[in-house]
């Protein structure tokens, strides 16, 4: 399974946030992985293994090398693959239409004008390509 030519697997938030680690740290061990989360409500080792591995399963990371008796992974896809797939089921959601999530992104105050104006130089740009 490769990055290129394949769209990124969906993933739960706990997955994201195992992923997010692994992104973070690159090539890491299942150890690494859970000590890196938050010491408060940090899930058990074996928790997390256990999730890793089923995401190995799903082929949302793969294992790189082995050391010792630990496995390195690795994130198969970018963050940028997942946050688009994510993005998109979203939108899905709302029958493709951006406006019920702009919308709630002003009402909640998380878009700022800033923000539009990013996106608006961001369109100008792909528009004039």
């Amino acid at each position: 399974m490769t990055r290129l030519g394949m769209a990124a697997a969906r993933v739960t938030r706990f997955e994201l946030q195992l992923l997010e680690k692994m992104w973070q740290l690159g090539p890491c061990s299942v150890r690494e992985i859970q000590e890196s989360l938050s010491e408060k409500n940090r899930p058990a080792y074996t928790t997390v293994q256990t999730i890793v591995y089923r995401m190995e399963e799903k082929g949302s990371v793969q294992r790189t090398r082995k050391i010792g008796n630990a496995h390195v992974f690795e994130a198969v896809f970018t963050r940028k693959a997942v946050y688009r797939r994510l993005v998109g089921d979203l939108l899905d959601l709302f029958g493709g239409s951006t406006e019920p999530v702009m919308s709630h992104l002003i009402e909640t105050g998380k878009l700022t004008l800033a923000d539009v104006r990013t996106i608006e130089r961001k369109l100008s740009l792909k528009e004039g390509k």
